[in-house]
């Protein structure tokens, strides 16, 4: 008995010498990891060897993971890159929390405590921030919640970690999942939003409960701050919902404040239809985070397709790609660049750039732009796409249906888009949020435009969206959208036969759409024609089709050229035919014979004296081995379209095609080639 006490107090003795020998290594070790990392920052260039050097004096301790997470998450910019960040990240987190979580249980019950550790409760906050923007950046929002719940098992009296409000960022980031996907979330979009309002309202008590005691610690206005963080994220969600009284309202206290981003304010704005205020926003200059998604550069070349700018959204989004390179971002910039392309009616740079970004493995962020929207946007465009190389075919022969080869090209072309289309609807078909980024229109969590969703939705059931868009009169509140919708339906008019009632109805919006507005007499029912060029040619391609199957020539003639001088890169794509009267001067040889005869192939009227029509001077010159043709076009009001556009060819090989679709304002190389292979920007 008394050898069984002896060998069980020796071995107490040895653990308890152990633990303290062990103790003091670590506390030397300690000690020297805070000396050495003194004027080296966690995202210094020296972090990482010192951080493998911390790691080795001490693995236990947070500070050597805290700076390798810090600086592999700072130097991050892919998929992978942030995926790495999070071990070492979770790591010091978890030995943080370990070590010194009794001690942020009572930070704050004294000033002097809370002097003592701050630089303790400061590392806690980078670790915390960089590991919450890795798993959002990874897509993995329970780790955040989770950790969002341990940070306020210390119940900190001010709340510099904004906890309920991110929780009100992912409720809203997530809404369309269900708790299926991820535990935390409801099973709706709608009870997901609530949730997102009510973690904000939490965090409006949570500061209000603590006010006079921080008021007391940091300062009269220290609220402020933290008031303003929530604005933002209010003033987004009430833009959601549709609270547009609201979101402006939360937008000028966030201007107020200094905290606005003009690029969200932006996006409100064209919501409700004010897309001149859209693009002088989204141009203010504005600090964002070095890699992300810079929502500008989506956005601003698709309100230069409302204008019909079509050259320089193709510019502003190339030199954004040339700048930013292969970073986050950069999938969404290709997909604007090719929206641009096709708007300009460059197909085959539309469809390069298109399966560029579908081969880009895009990450979203900064931003609740999704991978299903990314994936969705695609599909649809590349549904526009075959729907536009279809009628290119029609309009390069408008002999096509004699032509075995034509035919074959179309139906193989259609064969593609019905496969396209059938993932477009069972995107959509499987996507809770359809109402409101589709058929709403203007959404400004929407990634598709007004036109595209109209070419998507006159495949469907023509009644149930005739109806739809009749009730969205009646409901929706935005008076400068109204416009759009009533164009919905006469699309949708048109389109099922009713070309008399479409006609008429399309006669009257042009009429109210034209109408003047000033600053004393706001008219919100008329439309800008410098800003929303888009929806005037659409309105104009109704009235001249509608018109052609009447047989009223003379409104024909008066609607197809209005197109022309307001959208002239659409009008090869819409079946229309244009009258032109054609000049060709210059050099007349063989090859220049046959460009000409291809040319009058097309699907174009070309006639001598008519003043009636668009004026077309083509000058041809030989320089060597090479033809240049320079293109000059007016429209029948007098209106430069084209204005000394040069082509450059070697041969007659597609090059009367090409010159066809110059007529019409398509940009492209100056050198041409049959199927031009666009440079990578």
């Amino acid at each position: 008995m008394y050898k069984h006490a002896f060998i069980f107090t020796f071995i107490i003795c040895f653990v308890v010498d152990f633990n303290n020998a062990v103790a003091q290594k670590n506390y030397a070790a300690r000690y020297e990891i805070d000396a050495k990392r003194i004027g080296v920052l966690p995202n210094d260039k020296d972090a990482l060897p010192r951080s493998r050097e911390f790691i080795r004096l001490d693995s236990t301790y947070y500070v050597g993971w805290m700076y390798e997470g810090i600086y592999k998450f700072e130097r991050s910019s892919d998929y992978l890159g942030y995926k790495n960040a999070i071990h070492p990240l979770q790591k010091a987190f978890d030995l943080i929390t370990k070590d010194l979580g009794s001690t942020f249980k009572k930070i704050f019950s004294s000033p002097m405590m809370y002097m003592d550790n701050q630089s303790r409760f400061n590392d806690l906050y980078m670790i915390t921030e960089a590991l919450q923007q890795d798993y959002n950046n990874v897509e993995m929002p329970d780790s955040v919640m989770s950790m969002l719940d341990k940070i306020d098992t210390y119940n900190f009296q001010k709340d510099f970690f904004s906890t309920n409000n991110e929780r009100a960022w992912i409720y809203h980031r997530y809404r369309f999942f269900t708790s299926d996907k991820f535990d935390f979330l409801k099973n709706s979009v709608e009870e997901n939003e609530k949730m997102a309002f009510r973690s904000c309202y939490k965090g409006f008590d949570k500061i209000q409960k603590n006010i006079a005691l921080n008021d007391y610690w940091f300062g009269p206005h220290q609220s402020e701050d933290d008031r303003l963080i929530i604005y933002h994220n209010l003033a987004i969600f009430h833009a959601y919902n549709m609270n547009y009284d609201s979101c402006e309202y939360y937008y000028k206290k966030l201007e107020e404040g200094n905290r606005i981003l003009w690029g969200n304010y932006a996006e409100l704005k064209i919501e409700i239809g004010e897309f001149d205020k859209g693009m002088e926003y989204f141009l203010k200059r504005q600090n964002l985070r070095e890699h992300g998604l810079d929502e500008r550069y989506f956005f601003v070349p698709t309100l230069n397709i409302f204008k019909g700018n079509t050259k320089e959204a193709i510019k502003s989004t190339q030199d954004k790609i040339n700048r930013s390179g292969s970073t986050p971002g950069f999938g969404w910039y290709t997909i604007a660049l090719a929206r641009s392309y096709l708007y300009d009616g460059q197909l085959d740079s539309c469809d390069f750039f298109l399966a560029k970004a579908a081969n880009f493995k895009e990450i979203h962020i900064g931003t609740t732009l999704t991978q299903s929207q990314y994936e969705f946007t695609i599909n649809l465009l590349k549904v526009q796409l075959e729907d536009k190389k279809v009628q290119q075919i029609k309009f390069f022969n408008k002999g096509w249906w004699y032509s075995f080869t034509d035919l074959y090209n179309i139906i193989a072309l259609k064969i593609v888009r019905y496969l396209d289309i059938y993932v477009v609807v069972n995107e959509l078909a499987n996507n809770p949020e359809r109402k409101r980024i589709v058929y709403d229109l203007f959404c400004n969590e929407s990634t598709v435009t007004f036109d595209e969703s109209m070419s998507l939705l006159k495949d469907f059931s023509n009644s149930f969206f005739k109806k739809k868009y009749e009730e969205y009169q009646l409901k929706d509140k935005r008076k400068r959208i109204q416009r759009y919708f009533k164009l919905f339906l006469t699309k949708l008019k048109y389109e099922n036969g009713d070309r008399r009632e479409a006609s008429l109805d399309a006669e009257s919006l042009l009429k109210e759409s034209l109408m003047p507005s000033s600053e004393d007499n706001l008219n919100e029912s008329s439309a800008d024609t410098a800003t929303e060029k888009l929806y005037f040619a659409r309105l104009y391609e109704v009235l001249a089709k509608s018109y052609e199957k009447e047989d009223d020539l003379t409104k024909f003639n008066t609607y197809k050229n209005n197109m022309y001088e307001t959208y002239p890169q659409l009008v090869p794509f819409s079946g229309i035919r244009m009258q032109m009267n054609l000049s060709v001067t210059g050099e007349n040889d063989g090859i220049i014979t046959s460009v000409i005869k291809d040319l009058k192939k097309c699907n174009i009227d070309f006639s001598e004296g008519n003043n009636t029509n668009p004026q077309v001077k083509i000058a041809f010159t030989k320089k060597g081995k090479l033809y240049e043709a320079i293109i000059n076009v007016t429209s029948a009001a007098g209106k430069t379209i084209v204005s000394d556009e040069q082509l450059v060819f070697k041969n007659e090989k597609g090059t009367g095609h090409e010159l066809a679709l110059r007529l019409f304002g398509k940009g492209g190389v100056v050198e041409f080639e049959e199927e031009p292979k666009p440079k990578l920007p």
